[in-house]
């Protein structure tokens, strides 16, 4: 039987299904309780941590004088991309794409609107663009100051991205956002920060290992490279803006939101989903 603490929260190592549930309720409904002010500060501080990642890869791209093996960049690529992440995802800063799956969980049982769900996206998501740009901004002085970091770095980043057809970049967005929820469903399952963090980096690196298409990670890429003068259209930002938000909405509303609140609630109120106190039986 898993243990719990003074207040009746569990206390083992992860949590059961309905208590994953309710703490990931518990926490939009805060979100979705907060000011607009801060809501956006702390969005525009995940758009700018996050986008710390474009510039570790850049600098991998840069320094490494290219790489005789795809796989081996790849590799790279999302170890790098991953530790941007878990500066977000740890430090507690509004994500978007983390949203996308969390917020839908009150609505789904009743506890919230659809304009509450609504709300908490368009700030989340306007912020976290907000911290791209500036990031970017940044990165272009950094660029045009420093050789460690090279223009065509970014034209290869953005490269991966928006050249594709609107259905490829969805369907590249929907993995991402599928795997952005699963990284916040098990983060919030893990008990400890060494757990959540596992979770952030192997879920947050098979995003950069594809590369599949996360909105606001992506978009400091797309838009350092505009910037650069890298072959980056502002047609060729909104494309990938577009596409890219639905595709993650989907991933992470769908297959994570939607069907882990379903396979739970569902299940009905007599059943024991703790497969511990079930063997106990």
């Amino acid at each position: 039987m898993e243990s719990t603490d003074g207040d009746g929260d569990p206390s083992g190592a992860t949590l059961s299904y309905r208590n994953i549930l309710e703490r990931e309720m518990d926490n939009a409904l805060t979100e979705m309780d907060r000011p607009n002010s801060g809501l956006f500060l702390s969005g525009i501080s995940a758009g700018l941590n996050l986008s710390f990642g474009a510039l570790f890869m850049g600098l991998v791209l840069t320094l490494s004088g290219g790489f005789d093996s795809d796989l081996v960049q790849q590799t790279a690529l999302a170890a790098a991309s991953s530790v941007a992440f878990l500066f977000v995802v740890v430090g507690q800063t509004e994500l978007f794409t983390a949203h996308s799956t969390l917020g839908v969980l009150p609505v789904l049982d009743g506890q919230a609107s659809s304009r509450d769900l609504g709300r908490l996206w368009a700030v989340t998501y306007a912020s976290n663009l907000v911290g791209c740009a500036v990031f970017s901004a940044l990165l272009t002085g950094v660029v045009a100051s420093r050789d460690v970091l090279s223009a065509s770095a970014f034209g290869s980043l953005a490269g991966a991205l928006v050249p594709l057809p609107w259905w490829a970049v969805t369907l590249s967005g929907v993995l991402a956002g599928w795997l952005m929820g699963l990284v916040t469903w098990l983060s919030a399952a893990s008990r400890d920060t060494i757990g959540r963090a596992a979770f952030v980096l192997l879920g947050t690196g098979a995003i950069g290992f594809g590369p599949f298409h996360h909105s606001i990670l992506g978009t400091t890429e797309v838009l350092t490279a505009l910037l650069l003068g890298q072959g980056v259209g502002v047609g060729g930002l909104v494309h990938f803006l577009l596409w890219t938000t639905l595709g993650n909405v989907v991933g992470g509303t769908v297959f994570v939101g939607l069907l882990n609140y379903g396979h739970i609630a569902l299940v009905g109120e007599d059943v024991d989903l703790d497969p511990d106190a079930s063997e106990q039986d």
